[in-house]
């Protein structure tokens, strides 16, 4: 699963010497609105996906996420089309049609075990397919972490994502609480292994953050970095 290789590369990463910290030149404004985010998170975020975890049951959490993972897989048929992915592109219509149907609105993943997997695009990776470089790194509010370029891409791939077209304003705003309490819950079984592992977990989560971007632009297969280039991401595209 995606969670689980991530976990993976950021304790693979938490022994290493951070490649990146000439792609943070922001560093002292990022580590201030890191500090913020990770106070609202123990206050509020944290607590609030402790309680959800505790009282809903583990096969409507999976429910739950299957949904929101359906609806994201719009953007990510988009995403593969800006790419010229296209039977990738017309397996993810699979997945949407599939699931959307015989998966009652998404709540079962019926098309991963027939053969439908799930990928995993955005406009971000758009932009580093056709050769945008990422930019410095950036924590957002909120948000966590990102890089210029992946905020002008979350900005793009938010008009194509179901929920945030929904006309009725308190129905879009809970189904954007209840996906943000859903992935933090997620969150929960890796956190303390990970805050064990970094002696900063700022640097850390930086560091893992940026390689996994970069791995994901390459389709898991990232060419190999010199100390010249700053880990700049060559168009893969072409």
């Amino acid at each position: 699963m995606k969670k689980t290789a991530l976990l993976m590369l950021m304790l693979t990463l938490s022994g290493c010497a951070s490649p990146y910290n000439r792609k943070d030149p922001l560093e002292p404004l990022n580590r201030k609105v890191y500090k913020f985010n990770d106070t609202v998170d123990k206050a509020v975020l944290k607590p609030v996906a402790k309680g959800y975890k505790s009282v809903v049951p583990l096969p409507a959490r999976l429910m739950v996420g299957n949904f929101f993972s359906n609806l994201n897989d719009v953007v990510v048929v988009v995403n593969d089309v800006f790419q010229l992915k296209g039977r990738q592109a017309f397996s993810d219509v699979g997945r949407v049609l599939i699931n959307s149907t015989l998966g009652f609105a998404g709540l079962v993943d019926v098309a991963g075990p027939s053969g439908y997997h799930k990928h995993d695009e955005d406009f971000g990776q758009t932009l580093g397919y056709w050769g945008l470089g990422p930019g410095p790194y950036l924590v957002l509010p909120f948000l966590g972490p990102s890089t210029f370029r992946d905020g002008l891409g979350a900005l793009a791939d938010s008009q194509f994502y179901p929920v945030n077209r929904t006309s009725v304003v308190a129905r879009r705003n809970r189904l954007i609480l209840a996906n943000g309490i859903d992935r933090r819950a997620d969150l929960l079984d890796t956190e303390d292994i990970l805050m064990q592992a970094a002696l900063d977990p700022y640097a850390f989560i930086r560091d893992a953050y940026l390689q996994h971007r970069r791995s994901l632009i390459y389709d898991g297969n990232p060419p190999m970095e010199n100390d010249d280039d700053e880990a700049d991401d060559a168009s893969p595209g072409k």
